[in-house]
């Protein structure tokens, strides 16, 4: 028993391994790029296993064969080189190296390469300390910290950076890739099956780096179409929200309209809010709960270090609620 404490930090390791969110894992893809990856994570992983089980078989052979026994008095023959034994293991890694390097370059191409066929569809994914914005440019329309996109429809993204090197990853679709300031990448990805894939920003990137999530959710294509035509537009008029929620917009006008777009309005110095009430977490990582967003809006650095929105620390409870009743409305797919 005293000898168990030495298994506690391979427990640790199998629990660690088994956490997780749904959808953020690249073991589990969900569509042709990152199926196309996996095969090339499972190739690597078989040659690896090869190479192990070879080596132990070889190292326990010359154990055992050539172990000390009792009554041995002479030295072992003294082998200074064997030029057939090293053309063998200089061979044997060669070919596995380019079993694994030629996959691996068709694929680099093969995922390089920017389908401009009619149907596909070209989505900006810009990063800002610490929120992605998603801009449609064949739709004219922005959106911020959610990617929509429609089933079985090839996705051209590319990557951009307002600041400092991000990168955009999505597991369960594709593998990551870096926005760089000043520099434009692409890379694309499609998703076959509605549902909601998590994403994160996979590269450290400043203090909130960790909160820097988002998500791509797939829909079918006539709901992709009725939430794109509704994101252009301004969500409601005076007589379809409530009098509170009127008056929580007018709020929202006075204090965040110059940062925060709704439909063809506002700025874009922070992310696009025009579909902020279907949200089910607040600033990429908080659950939707009135308490979290009062919270963030009153003290955005204690719950993001390093973001620019200001801090509304001193704005009468009233008018916090009304403007929460307000963004809460704020909804294109209901």
């Amino acid at each position: 028993m005293k000898y168990l404490w030495r298994l506690l930090p391979f427990t640790f390791i199998l629990l660690i391994v088994g956490c997780g969110q749904q959808n953020l894992s690249a073991l589990d893809p969900q569509g042709p790029v990152a199926d196309m990856q996996f095969s090339l994570i499972r190739l690597s992983l078989y040659i690896m296993i090869f190479v192990i089980v070879v080596v132990f078989a070889l190292y326990l052979i010359v154990l055992f064969k050539f172990r000390e026994r009792p009554g041995d008095t002479h030295i072992p023959k003294q082998v200074h080189g064997n030029k057939a034994l090293e053309v063998i293991w200089t061979t044997i890694p060669i070919i596995l190296l380019l079993i694994l390097a030629i996959p691996n370059v068709m694929a680099t191409f093969e995922l390089a390469e920017i389908d401009d066929s009619e149907g596909a569809i070209t989505i900006r994914a810009h990063a800002h300390l610490f929120w992605w914005e998603f801009e449609y440019p064949d739709h004219d329309i922005i959106a911020g910290q959610e990617m929509y996109i429609p089933t079985n429809t090839r996705i051209n993204i590319e990557l951009e950076s307002s600041d400092v090197i991000h990168a955009f990853w999505v597991p369960a679709l594709a593998g990551k890739q870096d926005n760089v300031p000043g520099i434009t990448n692409t890379m694309w990805l499609e998703a076959p099956n509605e549902g909601v894939y998590l994403g994160k920003c996979a590269e450290l990137c400043g203090p909130a780096h960790w909160q820097m999530d988002f998500k791509v959710i797939a829909v079918d294509p006539d709901t992709f179409e009725t939430w794109a035509a509704n994101m252009a537009e301004v969500p409601y008029e005076e007589g379809e929200i409530t009098e509170y929620a009127v008056e929580g917009r007018a709020i929202f006008e006075a204090n965040c309209l110059s940062c925060h777009a709704i439909g063809n309005e506002g700025g874009n110095f922070g992310p696009n809010l025009t579909n902020f009430g279907e949200r089910t977490v607040y600033a990429g990582y908080m659950e939707a709960t009135d308490e979290n967003l009062e919270n963030f809006i009153r003290d955005p650095q204690e719950w993001k270090p390093g973001n620019n929105m200001p801090a509304f620390s001193d704005m009468p409870q009233e008018d916090m609620d009304a403007l929460i009743e307000y963004l809460k409305s704020l909804k294109v797919l209901d």
